[in-house]
């Protein structure tokens, strides 16, 4: 056969970057395939470009159109809380309802007795600290006492 060497050991391919062709492919005389030394020689096709991600015309319309086709205008936050109708309005919770003196002077009365609530408590710590320190000073002067007393007794011990 042409492009054979032929040896006692049986025929050799001429070079040894030449591999035999795939089934089925045919390999032109003196093409050579080459081969990877280091890895896999494999890359992956280029994925095409990604078509459109909503093929919805929605993303199309102006936003007043958006939201009378969907109901997007929500209008203001509101909440019932036993039987109080609040909404909310510029970062705060604004009564609702007609009741809002009611409440004005309720928050009022509130606050002054919180205020009044707070110096009481104050006033307690201050009275609780000047009881410890005078417990403080009482136990110092009853130990130093039975030093004393200790000491006299054994000083007339010594005596007798």
């Amino acid at each position: 056969m042409p492009g054979e060497n032929i040896t006692a050991l049986g025929p050799q391919p001429q070079s040894c970057c030449v591999s035999p062709a795939p089934s089925g492919a045919r390999r032109r005389p003196g093409q050579q395939r080459a081969m990877p030394l280091f890895g896999s020689s494999f890359s992956p096709k280029k994925t095409p470009p990604r078509k459109w991600a909503s093929l919805s015309n929605l993303h199309l319309l102006d936003r007043s159109t958006r939201e009378v086709e969907l109901g997007l205008e929500y209008g203001t936050p509101t909440m019932n809380l036993a039987g109080q109708s609040l909404k909310f309005e510029n970062g705060h919770w604004v009564s609702e309802s007609g009741g809002f003196l009611g409440d004005r002077r309720e928050l009022q009365r509130l606050r002054k007795r919180n205020q009044q609530l707070e110096e009481e408590n104050n006033l307690l710590r201050l009275k609780v600290d000047i009881l410890l320190d005078m417990l403080s000073e009482t136990t110092a002067e009853s130990h130093l006492m039975e030093k004393e007393l200790e000491e006299l007794k054994q000083h007339s011990r010594r005596k007798k």
